[in-house]
């Protein structure tokens, strides 16, 4: 059975995982929004900046991790976190904003999902969105191919197919442009410094490494964790300052919905 989410492990590179959201807010083009929904809120460092953004808004987070909304709950005691799962997620108002913050990865069926969240907003409302491309990048690359090794093989399929594949760029684009005032896309692949490869593990392992660690026995995680981290050490080599380059791609979807 998987484990619920780790609210501290992903607090750890807090400031790392906030600048993304930080800058897809920075583009959403509302002067003011009077209903915000925060899909897949995490332990509300996202929602956090949508308060601050928007005074006097309703502003509610969703997740599907209890442990994520207690978190979350501590954070901002006198916001509104809800339960649910993004994939039937309805809101209870129109949403003048709909903001997901590196969630929709973990959602299926991009071609119905980014339609129908935007057909939910209000005339003139904005569906910003953020999601991690690094399905290819060497961290997840390498999740994949050790898994696909004895004796972890046997444990770690379902792992593997449990991230969905996201779309290309252009197609996120011609999912919304048919029925939006204006729609801006943009990728953008931050280089984060990290001390050691043991640090880009952890990094990981708050997210995309977890479903991988979680199929396995007990008794065969550490071994898992220890031939990763050693191809990770080879797959990121020191720079000048001794320190790992982690590169991580992200895309970004902001469109506004006509008046």
């Amino acid at each position: 059975m998987a484990s619920d989410w780790n609210p501290e492990l992903y607090r750890r590179y807090e400031d790392q995982r906030t600048r993304p959201a930080r800058e897809l807010l920075a583009r959403v083009p509302l002067e003011r929004a009077g209903v915000v929904y925060d899909l897949g809120c995490g332990p509300g460092n996202s929602t956090e900046l949508l308060v601050e953004r928007f005074e006097g808004a309703e502003v509610v987070g969703t997740d599907n991790s209890e442990a994520m909304l207690t978190s979350a709950r501590v954070r901002l005691p006198s916001v509104r976190f809800e339960r649910s799962d993004i994939a039937s997620w309805q809101p209870a108002r129109a949403p003048d904003l709909i903001y997901a913050n590196a969630a929709l990865q973990w959602v299926g069926d991009h071609g119905a999902l980014f339609p129908r969240l935007f057909a939910m907003l209000a005339p003139g409302g904005v569906l910003a969105v953020q999601m991690p491309d690094n399905r290819e990048e060497s961290t997840h690359r390498l999740m994949r191919e050790v898994s696909a090794e004895a004796p972890w093989s046997t444990h770690v399929a379902d792992a593997v197919r449990l991230r969905t594949p996201i779309l290309a760029l252009n197609d996120y684009y011609d999912l919304l442009a048919g029925d939006a005032a204006d729609i801006d896309v943009w990728r953008t692949a931050y280089q984060h410094p990290m001390d050691t490869p043991e640090a880009i593990v952890e990094w990981v392992r708050g997210t995309g490494l977890r479903p991988f660690v979680d199929a396995l026995p007990p008794d065969e995680r550490a071994g898992y964790l220890a031939e990763y981290t050693r191809r990770i050490d080879i797959a990121y080599p020191k720079r000048a300052d001794g320190r790992r380059l982690l590169a991580f791609p992200r895309l970004f979807i902001i469109a506004r919905r006509r008046t």
